[in-house]
């Protein structure tokens, strides 16, 4: 069985059609200002246009606020809601009511302290993401930075989820053997620079994730 991969943070058409000709199952808009890979409400309209239904379209939003959720839904056609800032579990809850789409929320590992929250966000969520902490970015995630796999071991969320942090072609096999990821979301691990994705990067990670 192969390991699906989400690409995250894409903002042209050349990386959008990349990800979903080479296999993607799952693509990722940035709807966070300070991110290099940020778009606009217009820009991500015109690239979620072009994704088939096979292929999920994830908006990725760091605690926002009720009408940036409302307006970037009633003009982009998002499949899930990715939460990647510090909402919590009853905020997970309001904004799958508000927004009736299913939720994805990031949890940033840096220590086994940090894998106490799974069971309540578990309880709300309908996806998990299980990324490196960035104590010293402003963003929270796509900082190519990895978190030590090994503290996954045992951890079997009832939930879907999907394993992130600084991965590439050079460590994905292994983050995959150590944590039993089925699913990853790359994002740095495709760029030359960040926000600027490498089409060849992206197609040599799936290819890659598929032969796993």
């Amino acid at each position: 069985m192969s390991v699906d991969v989400k690409i995250c943070g894409i903002n042209d058409a050349v990386s959008m059609q990349t990800a979903i000709e080479s296999g993607a199952r799952f693509v990722g808009l940035v709807f966070y200002a300070p991110s290099p890979r940020a778009v606009t409400i217009d820009a991500a309209r015109e690239l979620a246009a072009a994704v088939p239904p096979a292929v999920r379209t994830v908006g990725l939003f760091v605690d926002p606020k009720d009408r940036e959720l409302l307006a970037t839904i009633k003009k982009v056609p998002l499949r899930i809601i990715q939460l990647h800032g510090d909402e919590t579990p009853e905020r997970v809850t309001e904004i799958k009511k508000l927004t009736k789409l299913p939720v994805m929320k990031a949890i940033k590992i840096a220590t086994k302290y940090d894998l106490k929250s799974i069971p309540a966000y578990e309880a709300v969520a309908d996806w998990l993401l299980f990324d490196a902490k960035a104590s010293d970015s402003i963003l929270p995630g796509g900082n190519a930075k990895v978190f030590d796999w090994s503290l996954l071991k045992g951890i079997t969320p009832t939930k879907p989820w999907m394993l992130a942090g600084g991965l590439n072609v050079e460590n994905l096999a292994e983050a995959v053997r150590v944590t039993g990821a089925r699913t990853v979301d790359v994002s740095s691990g495709v760029e030359d620079a960040p926000g600027r994705k490498n089409p060849d990067k992206i197609r040599e990670l799936i290819a890659l994730a598929r032969r796993l």
